[in-house]
Protein backbone atom coordinates (compact mmCIF):
# COMPACT_ATOMS: atom_id res chain seq x y z
CA UNK A 1 0.00 0.00 0.00
CA UNK A 2 2.85 2.38 0.70
CA UNK A 3 4.18 1.86 -2.83
CA UNK A 4 0.72 2.48 -4.32
CA UNK A 5 0.19 5.72 -2.33
CA UNK A 6 3.62 7.02 -3.30
CA UNK A 7 2.90 6.27 -6.95
CA UNK A 8 -0.44 8.08 -6.76
CA UNK A 9 1.15 11.14 -5.16
CA UNK A 10 3.90 11.18 -7.76
CA UNK A 11 1.36 10.92 -10.56
CA UNK A 12 -0.67 13.87 -9.23
CA UNK A 13 2.49 15.94 -8.94
CA UNK A 14 3.52 15.01 -12.47
CA UNK A 15 0.10 15.93 -13.83
CA UNK A 16 0.33 19.39 -12.23
CA UNK A 17 3.82 19.84 -13.71
CA UNK A 18 2.67 18.78 -17.17
CA UNK A 19 -0.37 21.06 -17.01
CA UNK A 20 1.85 24.01 -16.09
CA UNK A 21 4.25 23.28 -18.92
CA UNK A 22 1.43 22.91 -21.44
CA UNK A 23 -0.15 26.18 -20.28
CA UNK A 24 3.15 28.01 -20.78
CA UNK A 25 3.62 26.41 -24.20
CA UNK A 26 0.07 27.31 -25.20
CA UNK A 27 0.67 30.97 -24.30
CA UNK A 28 3.90 30.95 -26.29
CA UNK A 29 2.32 29.44 -29.38
CA UNK A 30 -0.59 31.91 -29.21
CA UNK A 31 1.76 34.90 -29.11
CA UNK A 32 4.12 33.76 -31.87
CA UNK A 33 3.49 32.40 -35.33
CA UNK A 34 -0.14 31.63 -36.19
CA UNK A 35 -0.47 28.93 -38.82
CA UNK A 36 -1.75 25.39 -39.22
CA UNK A 37 1.82 24.13 -38.79
CA UNK A 38 2.13 25.91 -35.46
CA UNK A 39 -1.14 24.46 -34.25
CA UNK A 40 0.05 21.02 -35.34
CA UNK A 41 3.28 21.51 -33.38
CA UNK A 42 1.35 22.40 -30.22
CA UNK A 43 -1.02 19.48 -30.50
CA UNK A 44 1.86 17.11 -31.25
CA UNK A 45 3.82 18.34 -28.23
CA UNK A 46 0.79 17.95 -25.98
CA UNK A 47 0.33 14.38 -27.15
CA UNK A 48 4.01 13.62 -26.72
CA UNK A 49 4.03 15.08 -23.19
CA UNK A 50 1.03 12.95 -22.31
CA UNK A 51 2.92 9.94 -23.61
CA UNK A 52 5.86 10.76 -21.34
CA UNK A 53 3.54 10.95 -18.34
CA UNK A 54 1.89 7.71 -19.36
CA UNK A 55 5.17 5.85 -19.73
CA UNK A 56 6.17 6.57 -16.12
CA UNK A 57 3.48 4.27 -14.78
CA UNK A 58 2.50 1.83 -17.50
CA UNK A 59 3.80 -0.32 -20.26
CA UNK A 60 1.88 -1.84 -23.12
CA UNK A 61 -0.15 1.10 -24.37
CA UNK A 62 -0.26 2.38 -27.90
CA UNK A 63 3.44 3.36 -28.02
CA UNK A 64 5.42 0.46 -26.55
CA UNK A 65 5.46 -3.04 -27.97
CA UNK A 66 1.78 -2.66 -28.76
CA UNK A 67 -0.47 -5.70 -28.44
CA UNK A 68 2.16 -8.25 -27.46
CA UNK A 69 2.90 -6.52 -24.19
CA UNK A 70 -0.71 -5.54 -23.59
CA UNK A 71 -1.85 -9.15 -23.77
CA UNK A 72 1.05 -10.28 -21.63
CA UNK A 73 -0.05 -7.96 -18.84
CA UNK A 74 -3.09 -10.19 -18.43
CA UNK A 75 -0.78 -13.09 -17.67
CA UNK A 76 1.71 -11.50 -15.34
CA UNK A 77 4.14 -13.80 -13.65
CA UNK A 78 4.49 -13.16 -9.95
CA UNK A 79 7.82 -12.86 -8.20
CA UNK A 80 8.70 -12.28 -4.57
CA UNK A 81 11.16 -9.52 -3.68
CA UNK A 82 12.43 -8.83 -0.19
CA UNK A 83 9.65 -6.31 0.44
CA UNK A 84 6.54 -7.02 -1.66
CA UNK A 85 4.84 -9.06 -4.33
CA UNK A 86 5.83 -7.64 -7.73
CA UNK A 87 4.07 -8.02 -11.06
CA UNK A 88 5.97 -8.14 -14.36
CA UNK A 89 4.78 -8.73 -17.91
CA UNK A 90 6.06 -12.08 -19.11
CA UNK A 91 7.83 -11.41 -22.40
CA UNK A 92 9.85 -14.66 -22.58
CA UNK A 93 9.02 -18.31 -21.87
CA UNK A 94 11.25 -18.27 -18.76
CA UNK A 95 11.84 -15.41 -16.36
CA UNK A 96 14.11 -14.81 -13.39
CA UNK A 97 14.52 -12.17 -10.73
CA UNK A 98 17.94 -10.69 -10.12
CA UNK A 99 17.58 -11.56 -6.43
CA UNK A 100 17.43 -15.25 -7.42
CA UNK A 101 21.15 -14.92 -8.10
CA UNK A 102 22.06 -13.35 -4.78
CA UNK A 103 21.81 -9.67 -5.69
CA UNK A 104 21.34 -7.03 -2.99
CA UNK A 105 19.80 -3.70 -4.02
CA UNK A 106 21.21 -1.42 -1.34
CA UNK A 107 23.48 0.66 -3.60
CA UNK A 108 26.55 -0.64 -1.75
CA UNK A 109 26.93 -4.36 -2.45
CA UNK A 110 28.50 -5.17 -5.83
CA UNK A 111 26.11 -7.24 -7.96
CA UNK A 112 28.30 -7.92 -10.98
CA UNK A 113 28.44 -11.65 -10.30
CA UNK A 114 24.65 -11.82 -9.96
CA UNK A 115 24.16 -10.14 -13.34
CA UNK A 116 26.75 -12.42 -14.94
CA UNK A 117 25.18 -15.58 -13.49
CA UNK A 118 21.72 -14.51 -14.63
CA UNK A 119 22.89 -13.75 -18.17
CA UNK A 120 24.75 -17.06 -18.29
CA UNK A 121 21.58 -18.91 -17.30
CA UNK A 122 19.58 -17.15 -20.01
CA UNK A 123 22.27 -17.82 -22.62
CA UNK A 124 21.37 -21.53 -22.43
CA UNK A 125 17.71 -20.88 -23.28
CA UNK A 126 18.06 -19.60 -26.83
CA UNK A 127 16.36 -22.56 -28.48
CA UNK A 128 13.41 -22.17 -26.10
CA UNK A 129 12.90 -18.48 -26.88
CA UNK A 130 15.34 -17.01 -24.40
CA UNK A 131 14.75 -15.63 -20.95
CA UNK A 132 13.73 -12.51 -19.06
CA UNK A 133 15.74 -10.97 -16.23
CA UNK A 134 13.59 -8.82 -13.96
CA UNK A 135 15.35 -6.14 -11.94
CA UNK A 136 13.17 -5.36 -8.90
CA UNK A 137 13.02 -2.12 -6.90
CA UNK A 138 16.37 -1.18 -5.43
CA UNK A 139 19.72 0.35 -6.27
CA UNK A 140 21.80 -2.35 -7.92
CA UNK A 141 25.48 -1.43 -7.96
CA UNK A 142 27.52 -3.24 -10.60
CA UNK A 143 30.63 -3.22 -12.73
CA UNK A 144 30.22 -3.66 -16.49
CA UNK A 145 28.56 -6.89 -17.65
CA UNK A 146 27.68 -8.49 -21.00
CA UNK A 147 24.30 -9.38 -22.44
CA UNK A 148 23.41 -12.47 -24.46
CA UNK A 149 21.08 -13.23 -27.36
CA UNK A 150 17.34 -13.75 -26.78
CA UNK A 151 17.31 -11.78 -23.54
CA UNK A 152 14.85 -9.27 -22.10
CA UNK A 153 16.28 -7.07 -19.36
CA UNK A 154 13.24 -5.63 -17.56
CA UNK A 155 13.59 -2.81 -15.02
CA UNK A 156 10.88 -2.16 -12.45
CA UNK A 157 9.78 1.46 -12.09
CA UNK A 158 11.81 1.84 -8.88
CA UNK A 159 14.81 -0.16 -10.07
CA UNK A 160 18.10 1.61 -10.69
CA UNK A 161 21.18 -0.09 -12.08
CA UNK A 162 24.17 1.86 -10.77
CA UNK A 163 27.59 1.89 -12.43
CA UNK A 164 30.54 1.53 -10.10
CA UNK A 165 32.64 4.69 -10.36
CA UNK A 166 36.13 3.28 -9.85
CA UNK A 167 37.69 2.69 -13.29
CA UNK A 168 39.65 -0.32 -12.02
CA UNK A 169 36.40 -2.30 -12.32
CA UNK A 170 35.96 -1.30 -15.98
CA UNK A 171 37.76 -3.69 -18.37
CA UNK A 172 39.69 -2.37 -21.35
CA UNK A 173 38.62 -3.47 -24.83
CA UNK A 174 40.14 -2.84 -28.29
CA UNK A 175 39.43 0.33 -30.20
CA UNK A 176 36.54 0.11 -32.64
CA UNK A 177 37.82 -0.80 -36.13
CA UNK A 178 36.22 2.20 -37.83
CA UNK A 179 37.91 4.55 -35.36
CA UNK A 180 41.33 2.91 -35.05
CA UNK A 181 41.77 4.82 -31.85
CA UNK A 182 40.14 4.97 -28.45
CA UNK A 183 38.50 8.26 -29.57
CA UNK A 184 40.13 10.21 -26.73
CA UNK A 185 43.42 8.32 -26.38
CA UNK A 186 45.40 5.89 -28.54
CA UNK A 187 45.07 2.22 -27.72
CA UNK A 188 42.28 0.38 -25.91
CA UNK A 189 39.21 1.97 -24.38
CA UNK A 190 37.02 1.25 -21.39
CA UNK A 191 34.07 -1.02 -22.11
CA UNK A 192 30.46 0.09 -21.60
CA UNK A 193 28.47 -0.59 -18.44
CA UNK A 194 26.01 -2.78 -20.35
CA UNK A 195 27.71 -4.41 -23.30
CA UNK A 196 26.82 -6.86 -26.04
CA UNK A 197 28.31 -8.00 -29.32
CA UNK A 198 27.40 -10.48 -32.06
CA UNK A 199 23.92 -10.84 -30.60
CA UNK A 200 20.41 -11.21 -31.93
CA UNK A 201 17.03 -10.51 -30.33
CA UNK A 202 17.92 -8.25 -27.40
CA UNK A 203 15.30 -6.24 -25.48
CA UNK A 204 15.98 -3.70 -22.74
CA UNK A 205 12.73 -2.34 -21.34
CA UNK A 206 10.68 -1.89 -18.19
CA UNK A 207 8.35 0.29 -16.20
CA UNK A 208 10.69 3.25 -16.77
CA UNK A 209 13.43 2.02 -14.47
CA UNK A 210 16.83 3.70 -14.62
CA UNK A 211 20.34 2.84 -15.74
CA UNK A 212 22.62 5.35 -14.03
CA UNK A 213 26.22 5.70 -15.18
CA UNK A 214 27.20 7.90 -12.21
CA UNK A 215 29.45 9.76 -14.63
CA UNK A 216 30.47 12.66 -12.40
CA UNK A 217 33.81 11.10 -11.42
CA UNK A 218 34.61 10.30 -15.05
CA UNK A 219 33.77 13.84 -16.24
CA UNK A 220 35.98 15.41 -13.58
CA UNK A 221 38.93 13.16 -14.35
CA UNK A 222 38.54 13.77 -18.09
CA UNK A 223 38.42 17.55 -17.67
CA UNK A 224 41.47 17.38 -15.42
CA UNK A 225 43.27 15.12 -17.93
CA UNK A 226 43.44 12.36 -15.37
CA UNK A 227 42.51 9.42 -17.61
CA UNK A 228 44.79 7.31 -19.80
CA UNK A 229 42.05 5.62 -21.82
CA UNK A 230 38.81 6.65 -23.51
CA UNK A 231 35.76 6.61 -21.24
CA UNK A 232 33.17 3.90 -21.77
CA UNK A 233 29.58 4.41 -22.96
CA UNK A 234 26.62 3.54 -20.77
CA UNK A 235 25.04 1.01 -23.16
CA UNK A 236 26.89 -0.26 -26.23
CA UNK A 237 25.76 -3.05 -28.54
CA UNK A 238 28.00 -4.06 -31.44
CA UNK A 239 27.61 -6.24 -34.58
CA UNK A 240 24.08 -7.28 -33.59
CA UNK A 241 20.56 -7.30 -34.99
CA UNK A 242 16.97 -7.10 -33.82
CA UNK A 243 17.57 -4.75 -30.89
CA UNK A 244 14.70 -3.09 -28.98
CA UNK A 245 15.31 -0.53 -26.23
CA UNK A 246 12.17 1.08 -24.76
CA UNK A 247 10.59 2.61 -21.70
CA UNK A 248 13.64 3.24 -19.54
CA UNK A 249 15.64 6.21 -18.29
CA UNK A 250 19.35 6.48 -19.07
CA UNK A 251 21.30 9.07 -17.13
CA UNK A 252 24.76 10.43 -16.35
CA UNK A 253 26.78 8.30 -18.73
CA UNK A 254 30.57 8.55 -18.44
CA UNK A 255 30.73 9.07 -22.24
CA UNK A 256 28.23 8.47 -25.06
CA UNK A 257 24.98 7.20 -23.55
CA UNK A 258 23.50 4.71 -26.03
CA UNK A 259 25.78 3.50 -28.84
CA UNK A 260 24.53 0.84 -31.27
CA UNK A 261 27.49 0.04 -33.54
CA UNK A 262 27.26 -1.82 -36.86
CA UNK A 263 23.80 -3.10 -35.96
CA UNK A 264 20.74 -3.80 -38.06
CA UNK A 265 17.05 -3.47 -37.22
CA UNK A 266 17.25 -1.27 -34.12
CA UNK A 267 14.18 0.21 -32.40
CA UNK A 268 14.60 2.87 -29.70
CA UNK A 269 11.38 4.27 -28.23
CA UNK A 270 10.09 6.14 -25.21
CA UNK A 271 13.46 6.83 -23.60
CA UNK A 272 14.35 9.61 -21.23
CA UNK A 273 18.06 10.41 -21.47
CA UNK A 274 19.59 12.90 -19.06
CA UNK A 275 22.94 14.44 -18.19
CA UNK A 276 23.91 17.92 -16.99
CA UNK A 277 23.86 20.34 -19.90
CA UNK A 278 27.23 21.74 -18.81
CA UNK A 279 30.41 20.04 -17.58
CA UNK A 280 29.29 16.58 -18.67
CA UNK A 281 31.55 16.23 -21.72
CA UNK A 282 30.65 13.96 -24.65
CA UNK A 283 27.49 12.63 -23.04
CA UNK A 284 25.72 12.22 -26.39
CA UNK A 285 22.22 10.79 -26.05
CA UNK A 286 21.92 8.26 -28.90
CA UNK A 287 24.67 7.60 -31.46
CA UNK A 288 23.67 5.12 -34.19
CA UNK A 289 27.03 4.27 -35.75
CA UNK A 290 27.34 2.34 -39.05
CA UNK A 291 23.80 1.09 -38.40
CA UNK A 292 21.06 0.12 -40.84
CA UNK A 293 17.26 0.18 -40.44
CA UNK A 294 16.95 2.25 -37.27
CA UNK A 295 13.86 3.82 -35.69
CA UNK A 296 14.25 6.39 -32.88
CA UNK A 297 11.01 7.93 -31.67
CA UNK A 298 9.08 9.43 -28.77
CA UNK A 299 12.09 10.35 -26.61
CA UNK A 300 13.10 13.22 -24.35
CA UNK A 301 16.85 13.94 -24.39
CA UNK A 302 18.72 16.65 -22.48
CA UNK A 303 22.47 16.05 -22.30
CA UNK A 304 25.93 17.63 -22.32
CA UNK A 305 26.63 17.07 -26.03
CA UNK A 306 24.60 16.06 -29.11
CA UNK A 307 21.19 14.62 -28.24
CA UNK A 308 21.43 12.46 -31.39
CA UNK A 309 24.56 11.99 -33.50
CA UNK A 310 24.52 9.69 -36.52
CA UNK A 311 28.04 8.37 -37.18
CA UNK A 312 29.89 5.91 -39.45
CA UNK A 313 33.57 5.92 -38.60
CA UNK A 314 36.47 8.34 -38.41
CA UNK A 315 38.72 9.36 -41.31
CA UNK A 316 40.94 6.67 -42.87
CA UNK A 317 39.69 4.02 -40.41
CA UNK A 318 36.04 4.67 -41.24
CA UNK A 319 36.79 4.75 -44.97
CA UNK A 320 38.55 1.37 -44.72
CA UNK A 321 35.77 -0.16 -42.59
CA UNK A 322 33.22 1.04 -45.14
CA UNK A 323 29.94 0.56 -43.25
CA UNK A 324 27.43 3.40 -43.75
CA UNK A 325 24.58 4.45 -41.53
CA UNK A 326 21.42 4.27 -43.63
CA UNK A 327 17.65 3.90 -43.52
CA UNK A 328 17.16 5.83 -40.28
CA UNK A 329 13.95 7.48 -39.04
CA UNK A 330 14.08 9.92 -36.12
CA UNK A 331 10.73 11.39 -35.06
CA UNK A 332 8.68 12.86 -32.22
CA UNK A 333 11.59 13.99 -30.06
CA UNK A 334 12.12 16.82 -27.59
CA UNK A 335 15.84 17.59 -27.42
CA UNK A 336 18.16 20.00 -25.63
CA UNK A 337 21.90 20.59 -26.01
CA UNK A 338 23.45 23.72 -24.57
CA UNK A 339 26.95 23.01 -25.90
CA UNK A 340 26.40 21.14 -29.17
CA UNK A 341 23.28 20.27 -31.19
CA UNK A 342 19.91 18.59 -30.91
CA UNK A 343 20.16 16.35 -33.98
CA UNK A 344 23.59 15.89 -35.60
CA UNK A 345 25.13 13.94 -38.44
CA UNK A 346 28.87 13.44 -38.00
CA UNK A 347 31.42 14.53 -37.57
CA UNK A 348 32.60 10.90 -37.79
CA UNK A 349 30.78 9.97 -41.01
CA UNK A 350 33.54 8.46 -43.15
CA UNK A 351 31.56 5.33 -44.00
CA UNK A 352 28.70 7.46 -45.33
CA UNK A 353 25.22 8.47 -44.12
CA UNK A 354 22.15 8.24 -46.35
CA UNK A 355 18.36 7.92 -46.43
CA UNK A 356 17.64 9.64 -43.13
CA UNK A 357 14.29 11.19 -42.16
CA UNK A 358 14.11 13.56 -39.20
CA UNK A 359 10.62 14.84 -38.39
CA UNK A 360 8.49 16.32 -35.61
CA UNK A 361 11.38 17.65 -33.53
CA UNK A 362 11.31 20.32 -30.82
CA UNK A 363 14.77 21.66 -29.97
CA UNK A 364 14.76 24.07 -27.04
CA UNK A 365 17.37 26.10 -25.13
CA UNK A 366 20.10 24.73 -27.37
CA UNK A 367 23.26 26.10 -28.91
CA UNK A 368 22.28 24.52 -32.22
CA UNK A 369 19.13 22.64 -33.22
CA UNK A 370 20.18 20.74 -36.38
CA UNK A 371 23.78 20.18 -37.48
CA UNK A 372 25.74 18.31 -40.14
CA UNK A 373 29.49 18.43 -39.49
CA UNK A 374 32.40 17.08 -41.49
CA UNK A 375 35.87 18.05 -42.76
CA UNK A 376 38.57 17.28 -45.33
CA UNK A 377 39.95 13.85 -44.51
CA UNK A 378 36.57 12.35 -43.65
CA UNK A 379 35.68 11.09 -47.11
CA UNK A 380 32.30 9.41 -47.23
CA UNK A 381 29.02 11.18 -47.98
CA UNK A 382 25.89 12.68 -46.44
CA UNK A 383 22.98 12.44 -48.88
CA UNK A 384 19.23 11.90 -49.10
CA UNK A 385 18.53 13.63 -45.79
CA UNK A 386 14.99 14.94 -45.14
CA UNK A 387 14.03 17.24 -42.25
CA UNK A 388 10.32 17.94 -41.70
CA UNK A 389 8.27 19.76 -39.06
CA UNK A 390 11.05 21.25 -36.96
CA UNK A 391 10.47 23.70 -34.09
CA UNK A 392 13.30 25.76 -32.58
CA UNK A 393 12.73 27.51 -29.26
CA UNK A 394 15.48 29.78 -27.94
CA UNK A 395 18.33 28.34 -30.01
CA UNK A 396 21.46 30.26 -30.94
CA UNK A 397 21.58 28.68 -34.42
CA UNK A 398 18.77 26.71 -36.03
CA UNK A 399 20.36 24.81 -38.94
CA UNK A 400 24.11 24.32 -39.36
CA UNK A 401 26.13 22.56 -42.06
CA UNK A 402 29.84 22.80 -41.28
CA UNK A 403 32.66 21.47 -43.47
CA UNK A 404 35.75 22.36 -41.43
CA UNK A 405 35.25 20.32 -38.25
CA UNK A 406 38.91 19.42 -38.10
CA UNK A 407 39.30 16.75 -35.43
CA UNK A 408 41.33 13.75 -36.61
CA UNK A 409 42.48 10.50 -34.95
CA UNK A 410 46.11 10.92 -36.02
CA UNK A 411 48.32 12.36 -38.72
CA UNK A 412 47.56 9.45 -41.07
CA UNK A 413 44.35 10.92 -42.49
CA UNK A 414 44.23 11.91 -46.15
CA UNK A 415 43.34 15.61 -46.54
CA UNK A 416 42.30 14.87 -50.12
CA UNK A 417 39.55 12.51 -48.92
CA UNK A 418 36.68 14.96 -49.34
CA UNK A 419 33.13 14.21 -48.21
CA UNK A 420 30.14 14.60 -50.54
CA UNK A 421 27.16 16.58 -49.21
CA UNK A 422 24.01 16.67 -51.32
CA UNK A 423 20.24 16.15 -51.51
CA UNK A 424 19.28 17.70 -48.18
CA UNK A 425 15.79 19.18 -47.66
CA UNK A 426 14.07 21.21 -44.95
CA UNK A 427 10.29 21.68 -44.81
CA UNK A 428 7.93 22.97 -42.15
CA UNK A 429 10.47 24.87 -40.03
CA UNK A 430 9.22 27.10 -37.20
CA UNK A 431 11.10 28.94 -34.52
CA UNK A 432 11.10 31.57 -31.82
CA UNK A 433 14.02 33.49 -30.34
CA UNK A 434 16.60 32.12 -32.78
CA UNK A 435 19.68 34.25 -33.40
CA UNK A 436 20.83 32.67 -36.71
CA UNK A 437 18.19 30.46 -38.36
CA UNK A 438 20.52 29.02 -41.05
CA UNK A 439 24.30 28.77 -41.40
CA UNK A 440 25.52 26.57 -44.27
CA UNK A 441 29.28 26.74 -44.57
CA UNK A 442 30.42 24.81 -47.59
CA UNK A 443 33.82 25.36 -49.13
CA UNK A 444 35.35 25.33 -52.59
CA UNK A 445 36.55 21.76 -51.97
CA UNK A 446 33.38 20.62 -50.17
CA UNK A 447 30.37 22.44 -51.66
CA UNK A 448 26.89 21.66 -50.35
CA UNK A 449 24.69 20.65 -53.28
CA UNK A 450 20.96 20.45 -53.89
CA UNK A 451 19.68 21.90 -50.63
CA UNK A 452 15.96 22.72 -50.56
CA UNK A 453 14.00 24.97 -48.18
CA UNK A 454 10.23 25.35 -48.13
CA UNK A 455 7.62 26.51 -45.59
CA UNK A 456 9.99 28.19 -43.14
CA UNK A 457 9.08 30.89 -40.63
CA UNK A 458 11.56 31.51 -37.82
CA UNK A 459 11.30 34.38 -35.34
CA UNK A 460 14.60 36.04 -34.53
CA UNK A 461 16.18 36.75 -31.17
CA UNK A 462 17.07 40.38 -31.83
CA UNK A 463 17.46 41.32 -28.16
CA UNK A 464 20.97 39.88 -28.08
CA UNK A 465 22.10 41.65 -31.26
CA UNK A 466 23.69 45.08 -31.52
CA UNK A 467 22.34 47.50 -34.13
CA UNK A 468 25.31 46.67 -36.36
CA UNK A 469 24.66 42.94 -36.11
CA UNK A 470 20.95 43.36 -36.85
CA UNK A 471 21.88 44.68 -40.27
CA UNK A 472 23.80 41.52 -41.11
CA UNK A 473 22.28 38.52 -42.81
CA UNK A 474 21.01 35.81 -40.50
CA UNK A 475 20.46 33.29 -43.32
CA UNK A 476 24.14 32.61 -43.94
CA UNK A 477 25.66 30.63 -46.80
CA UNK A 478 28.93 29.80 -48.48
CA UNK A 479 29.48 27.51 -51.48
CA UNK A 480 25.91 26.23 -51.55
CA UNK A 481 23.78 25.05 -54.50
CA UNK A 482 20.03 24.71 -54.00
CA UNK A 483 16.62 26.32 -54.03
CA UNK A 484 13.86 27.88 -52.01
CA UNK A 485 10.24 26.99 -52.81
CA UNK A 486 7.65 29.57 -51.87
CA UNK A 487 8.14 32.39 -49.40
CA UNK A 488 10.28 31.82 -46.34
CA UNK A 489 11.42 33.97 -43.43
CA UNK A 490 14.05 35.17 -42.93
CA UNK A 491 14.95 35.96 -46.53
CA UNK A 492 17.25 33.32 -48.04
CA UNK A 493 20.85 33.86 -49.03
CA UNK A 494 21.73 34.78 -52.61
CA UNK A 495 23.25 31.35 -53.29
CA UNK A 496 19.84 29.72 -53.74
CA UNK A 497 17.45 29.76 -56.69
CA UNK A 498 13.95 30.89 -55.75
CA UNK A 499 10.77 29.19 -57.02
CA UNK A 500 7.12 29.91 -56.37
CA UNK A 501 4.68 27.35 -54.98
CA UNK A 502 3.83 26.24 -58.52
CA UNK A 503 7.44 25.26 -59.14
CA UNK A 504 8.18 28.18 -61.47
CA UNK A 505 11.57 29.84 -61.28
CA UNK A 506 11.28 33.36 -59.86
CA UNK A 507 14.91 34.34 -59.34
CA UNK A 508 18.24 32.76 -60.18
CA UNK A 509 20.93 32.54 -57.55
CA UNK A 510 23.45 35.36 -57.76
CA UNK A 511 26.34 32.94 -57.33
CA UNK A 512 26.71 29.61 -55.58
CA UNK A 513 30.02 30.62 -53.98
CA UNK A 514 28.83 33.83 -52.32
CA UNK A 515 30.20 33.78 -48.78
CA UNK A 516 28.26 35.38 -45.95
CA UNK A 517 29.29 33.56 -42.77
CA UNK A 518 29.57 35.56 -39.56
CA UNK A 519 30.29 33.74 -36.30
CA UNK A 520 30.03 36.97 -34.32
CA UNK A 521 26.26 36.89 -34.52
Amino acid sequence: MVEENTSATTTKHDILEIQTVLLDLKRWFQTTISSHKTLFAFLWLAALTSAFLWQRDAVGGFLVLSGDLSSSLKNNNEENSSSSLLLYPKLRPVSFSLVDFGAVGDGVVMNTEAFERAVSEISMLGEKGGGQLNVPPGRWLTAPFNLTSHITLFLHQHAEILAVQDEKYWPLVPALPSYGYGREHPGPRYTSLIHGQNLTDVVITGHNGTINGQGQTWWTKYLQKGLNHTRGPLVQILWSNDIVITNITLRDSPFWTLHPYDCKNVTIKNLTILAPVYHAPNTDGIDPDSCEDVLIEDCYISVGDDAIAIKSGWDQYGIAYGKPSKNIVIRNLVVRSNVSAGISIGSEMSGGVSNVTVENILAWNSRRAIRIKTAPGRGGYVRQISYKNLTFENCRVGIVIKTDYNQHPDAGFDPKALPLLKDISFAGVRGHAVRVPVRIQGSQDIPVRNVTFRDMLVGLNSKKMTTKKKKKHVFQCAFVHGKVVGTIFPAPCENLDQYNEQGELVKHAVSWNVTDIDYEI
